[in-house]
């Protein structure tokens, strides 16, 4: 088996707004809260939804981002002129993964966030997240790269392509072969996604087929896939929906 070397965790610099670590379990209640604003409260109801239920993501591939400031949502226009100013996403590759506050600014590994203590403005608070998660892709192995979430307030700050250029590293790292999405060309395409290789694959409910999308971090990966996209990863500690069981069934097995 090939090792697989650290994806390095993002950590923020004076100039910037925000910065990108791995997914903790501290993350979940902000997570559902920025999803739920997202996408809405039938985001379960989503095609795509089906190929994450009952299924935990990808070993390593699940992130968040997070932003230093004000642990409450502000309006902009009440950000200190400093706060306004750090719009780049310009980041460092170390980090404290001890830190309480869920981002450490220059504490040495093993210490707690001093700072962020009864000091608001060095808390942190999650404002992006995006998992990848194991599918089989007409019996081919793939990632599905979603759902990507950015808190309203930060749209504008490049968080979500930070997210999405991380995961792809990380996915990368870890030598998978491809990932797809069901997402608007326009938007993805600058990533490196089209409908190339994603003509002959279906998803388990109704979707826009110019929407379907895909990139291989290989070449090659997706030649000659075909069929439908179902769950392949594994499954959540508190069990597999039905649901999910029958899509897997529907896998066809690698020759």
């Amino acid at each position: 088996m090939t090792a697989v070397r650290n994806i390095p965790v993002a950590c923020f610099t004076d100039a910037a707004s925000f910065a990108i670590r791995g997914e903790r379990a501290s993350d979940v209640a902000a997570r559902e809260a920025l999803l739920d604003t997202g996408f809405g409260a039938n985001r379960q109801t989503r095609t795509c939804q089906r190929l994450r239920d009952g299924q935990t993501p990808a070993e390593g591939l699940a992130f968040s981002a997070v932003r230093r400031g004000l642990s409450s949502r502000i309006r902009r226009s009440q950000c200190l002129p400093q706060d306004r100013e750090r719009t780049s996403n310009s980041i460092r590759t170390t980090a404290d993964p001890n830190c309480a506050c869920g981002g450490c600014f220059g504490n040495s590994p093993g210490q707690t966030c001093g700072e962020c203590v009864g000091n608001s403005r060095n808390a942190t608070r999650l404002v992006g997240t995006v998992r990848l998660w194991h599918v089989s892709a007409g019996g081919v192995p793939a990632l599905v790269l979603g759902p990507l979430a950015v808190d309203p307030v930060c749209r504008k700050l490049g968080v979500g392509a930070a997210l999405i250029n991380h995961a792809l590293a990380a996915a990368s790292e870890r030598g998978h072969g491809a990932v797809i999405l069901l997402g608007d060309a326009p938007y993805y395409g600058r990533f490196g996604f089209s409908d190339l290789k994603t003509a002959e694959l279906s998803l388990p409910g109704p979707f826009e087929r110019g929407r379907l999308l895909a990139r291989e971090l290989r070449e090659g990966a997706l030649d000659g896939a075909s069929g439908m996209i179902v769950p392949a990863g594994k499954a959540a500690l508190h069990g597999r929906p039905r649901s999910a069981a029958r899509l897997r069934k529907l896998a066809p097995r690698a020759a």
